[in-house]
């Protein structure tokens, strides 16, 4: 019987690809008056591809930013507090988010998060995405002392939601970080497919969120 699902943030519950790109391109159009020398699309695309699918911090992304496009009135970390402060209000979360939470919590499931990153960044942007309300626990790597795939992030989350670890279902877009980290925990892993990865060794996989109520959520008797 499955008791607690647990999922991961960025690329999972918040679309980050998409939240990242309106962000950028809105920075650019703030301080188009410091930045206006470099052209929009590749003041964005050099971002993008600077900041790795956010496994590069914002403090390097920014660096080397300022040094290629030789940008002058305005420092790295000028732009990296403006990143800070503003890119919360371009969350964008992934389709039937809320609805799904909904439905889980009224099924008597209980709810984690873990997720990798910086805690007052990582808690503003849950906030942002008005999901925090939803979930009993939520793990964040910076507060936690403990990153993943470290499986200790996951007993503790585990630990404090109060189950088993074969009583949990983990939700994740990471082959090695989610997926693979929370099967070494004991918890079924569910891999929420994208195109950065071709494959995951997840007990499940899913295109969409409305799966899990769809088809997970019966196969392991969700139903409270």
């Amino acid at each position: 019987m499955i008791k607690a699902v647990i999922f991961d943030l960025d690329g999972t519950l918040l679309d980050r690809d998409s939240s990242i790109h309106k962000f950028i391109l809105e920075q650019y159009e703030r301080l188009e008056n410091k930045l206006g020398h470099i052209g929009q699309a590749e003041y964005a695309s050099r971002f993008i591809e600077l900041e790795k699918n956010g496994y590069v911090w914002k403090d390097e992304v920014y660096l080397q930013l300022v040094d290629e496009f030789d940008i002058q009135g305005i420092s790295w970390q000028e732009l990296l507090d403006d990143y800070l402060a503003q890119f919360p209000k371009h969350c964008i979360p992934f389709p039937g988010v809320v609805p799904l939470l909904e439905e889980l919590k009224g099924s008597g499931i209980r709810l984690g998060m873990i997720t990798n990153g910086f805690t007052d960044f990582q808690a503003g942007n849950i906030r942002a995405l008005g999901i925090e309300p939803y979930f009993d626990e939520i793990l964040i790597s910076e507060r936690e002392g403990l990153r993943k795939p470290d499986r200790r992030i996951f007993e503790r989350a585990l630990e404090r939601l109060g189950v088993a670890a074969k009583e949990a279902i983990f939700v994740g877009d990471h082959p090695l970080n989610d997926v693979e980290a929370a099967s070494l925990a004991g918890m079924v892993s569910v891999w929420k497919r994208n195109s950065q990865w071709e494959e995951a060794a997840a007990d499940f996989i899913i295109d969409d969120l409305g799966e899990i109520p769809g088809g997970i959520r019966r196969r392991f008797r969700l139903e409270s």
